[in-house]
This record gives C-alpha cells, sequence and structure tokens, in this order.
C-alpha cells in the first residue's frame, strides 16, 4: 500500500493553497485574491501557474530546511565564545563583540553575539534578569529604642501664616508620634532644637534614624572654613 506524502506548510502558504484552489475553480475573481493575499494580479497568475503544475508543492518555499545563507561558520561560533569565556565573560554583547573586531579581527554582529551568549548562559535576556534585593530593615522590638526623625515643609497654617517645616519623632516599634515641632527651615540646628524638646519630655533613645543626610553634613567645601 503506497503511502501518502506529507507536506509541511505553514499558515500563509495554506492560506494561498485555498484561494487559488477558489480561484482555479473560478469561485475567486483574481483581482479579489490579490487584494486579499496583499499581492499584484501578475505575482497571483505567477502563483497560479505554479499550484497548476505542482499542486500544493508549488506554493511551498523552496528555502525550507535548507541553512541560510547569513548563518556564521561553525568554527567561528566556536572561536569568538572560547575567546568571549575566556577574556571577556563578564562583559556585554555590544562591548564583547567591538573587542572582538578590534583585538581579534572577528567582526560579528551584536545581535548575533548576545544569542550565542545566552545560548552559553553567559547572558540573560532582560526579562530574565532578576532585580537588585534588598534586604528588609525589621522593626524594633520595644518603645524607644529607635525614634525616626523626618520633616516636611508645608503651608501648615494656611494663609495665616508662612511656609514652614513639622518635624516629626516617630517611635520605631510603634509607629507613635513621639514629638512634633514646627520650625522656620528643616536645618540641623531645628533638629537639635526638636531633640532637646524630645529628650527633655521622653530621654534618650538608643539611636535616632533619619534618610535626610545632607541636612547633618556640609555640602561645599567653603562651608567648613566660614567664621561663625
Amino acid at each position: 500500500m503506497a503511502t501518502m506524502p506529507v507536506r509541511i506548510m505553514s499558515d500563509a502558504e495554506l492560506t494561498k493553497y485555498e484561494i487559488l484552489r477558489d480561484v482555479d475553480h473560478e469561485r475567486t475573481p483574481v483581482r479579489a485574491a490579490a487584494q486579499i493575499l496583499g499581492l499584484t494580479e501578475r505575482q497571483v497568475w505567477r502563483l497560479l501557474k505554479a499550484y497548476r503544475l505542482r499542486g500544493a508543492d508549488g506554493l511551498i518555499s523552496r528555502k525550507r530546511g535548507r541553512p541560510s545563507n547569513r548563518k556564521t561558520p561553525d568554527d567561528v561560533r566556536l572561536a569568538a565564545m572560547a575567546l568571549v569565556k575566556e577574556r571577556y565573560a563578564d562583559f556585554g554583547p555590544t562591548f564583547a563583540a567591538e573587542k572582538l573586531g578590534e583585538l581579534h579581527d572577528l567582526h560579528i554582529s551584536r545581535e548575533t553575539l548576545r544569542a550565542w551568549m545566552v545560548a552559553d548562559g553567559l547572558w540573560q535576556t532582560r526579562r530574565k534578569r532578576r532585580g537588585r534585593v534588598y534586604q528588609p530593615r525589621y522593626r524594633r522590638d520595644c518603645l524607644g529604642e529607635l525614634v525616626q526623625i523626618d520633616g516636611s515643609e508645608h503651608r501648615w497654617f494656611e494663609d495665616c501664616g508662612p511656609k514652614c517645616t513639622l518635624l516629626v519623632f516617630i517611635d520605631d516599634a510603634t509607629s507613635r508620634l513621639m514629638h512634633l515641632q514646627f520650625a522656620q527651615t528643616e536645618s540641623t540646628f531645628s533638629y537639635f532644637s526638636a531633640a532637646r524638646a524630645y529628650l527633655e519630655t521622653h530621654g534618650k533613645p538608643i539611636a535616632f534614624y533619619s534618610d535626610k543626610h545632607s541636612v547633618f553634613r556640609v555640602n561645599r567645601a567653603a562651608g567648613a572654613t566660614t567664621d561663625g
């Protein structure tokens, strides 16, 4: 018993086959087929001729299964990846491709090298790169261990007064508001004044914490030599 030949067709080729079959049976005009396929009428007539001569085989691309003419030879790939693993393993594809061309006369596109590096596990695509992992800071256990200090500039009194800063002291363990104080500006001296009031009321905590380090340091060299 003879076996039926198996043909592998892409979706586009299968669509062409069905439309050309309708054209051949005069169910669809050539002009309509050209509009559906996005081709010229001359191209449709050429495909129809191939269909009538060889049937579905006439519509299958002859390049299928053949290696691309643009494929980089295997020996070039092996040489390039050996150099990358030996000297440029910590380089990105773009920089590594530049070095291969400049120093080793291996001129490879960065996209090709990126694909090779991904395949060999030397590079990860952007989707697979893991984000930076930050160690969480856990709350302190007891009241008074750590007090967070911060300031918020706002027109707190609306039109009844100028804009000012509210200094806030918050206990880290309980989130309790321990001290609030208004100041003209958020500065080292205003924090010193608020800290004195806090210490007189609640005593000394183990530590204060603030993420606004610039308030407590001199940013200009000239500031260190200013008289006063």
